[in-house]
């Protein structure tokens, strides 16, 4: 029996489309690396009280991750919109579920790329990416970001994009539309943590 090829998974929250566009786009960038599949997930939104309040099933668009996707990929991309600088309420109660994975060192040495949208150019972008990072960090994975050489669009960019991963600036013209340079910065942290995870992944 042959084995399955080892998948990058691409795992976001987005409530008005911004931060599942720059899923997309990431996962578009991961594609071009043969050998490797990739898997765009979501979370369920959740209550006050903490607590998952959609259907076990979504209605329409991506599939909600498992505990067992994230366990087996070979490398991750996440996002989320901020809030208040930090990851929305629905990934941090995702990700504070997965003690059992970090208790196995299921993600250890894996690598790991992130994204996010603000409404504000100054939104608390950066720190968003950062506070992703931490759990992740734990985890044992590495964090995977965008260097300035050898693309250009990290230095030249009018909207999004930092160092620290792929961004977008929801302003009121554009909304959640990327524009062409946010979308190559996608593309390009993805292709980079895809070719990493492949490199990484045991043969």
């Amino acid at each position: 029996m042959s084995t399955p090829p080892p998948y990058l998974l691409v795992l976001y929250y987005s409530r008005s489309g911004s931060t599942r566009e720059l899923a997309h786009q990431c996962a578009r960038g991961a594609s071009k690396c043969d050998g490797l599949e990739v898997r765009i997930r979501t979370v369920p939104a959740v209550s006050p009280e903490t607590a998952q309040v959609a259907p076990e099933i979504p209605g329409e668009g991506d599939v909600y991750c498992s505990q067992e996707d994230l366990a087996g990929c070979a490398g991750l991309l996440m996002g989320s919109p901020t809030r208040f600088g930090n990851m929305a309420a629905p990934l941090k109660y995702f990700l504070d579920q997965t003690g059992g994975l970090w208790a196995r060192g299921a993600m250890v040495d894996k690598p790991f790329g992130l994204f996010t949208s603000s409404s504000s150019l100054h939104g608390g972008q950066e720190s968003t990416l950062l506070t992703m990072a931490l759990p992740l960090i734990h985890h044992g994975m590495l964090y995977v970001g965008i260097p300035y050489h050898p693309h250009a669009d990290l230095s030249e960019t009018q909207s999004g994009g930092s160092p620290y991963g792929a961004t977008h600036w929801a302003n009121p013209k554009q909304g959640s539309k990327l524009d062409e340079t946010e979308k190559r910065l996608c593309r390009h942290l993805g292709e980079r943590v895809a070719r990493l995870a492949l490199t990484l992944t045991p043969r």
